[in-house]
């Protein structure tokens, strides 16, 4: 009956130790996650205002944008 606890005990010492590393595993690609999330939504942010910028830019721009030339 010893040996049957002994490798029980093995056992539970073997999944704990797996558990330990999916443990970190876990929060290491959390953080990782959280960290691109915070960067997809600056990006996000910066091309919303590029955008905007954009369309001011063409709107005070004087004259269409496919006038002749004036020698036509």
């Amino acid at each position: 009956m010893t040996n049957e606890i002994r490798a029980l005990a093995e056992r539970i010492d073997t999944l704990e130790t797996r558990l330990a590393y999916q443990d970190d595993t876990i929060e290491t690609l959390n953080q990782t996650i959280t960290a691109q999330w915070k960067q997809i939504d600056m990006l996000t942010r910066k091309i919303t205002e590029l955008g905007e910028r954009l369309q001011d830019a063409e709107a005070s721009a004087p004259g269409p944008a496919n006038e002749p030339p004036p020698h036509y």
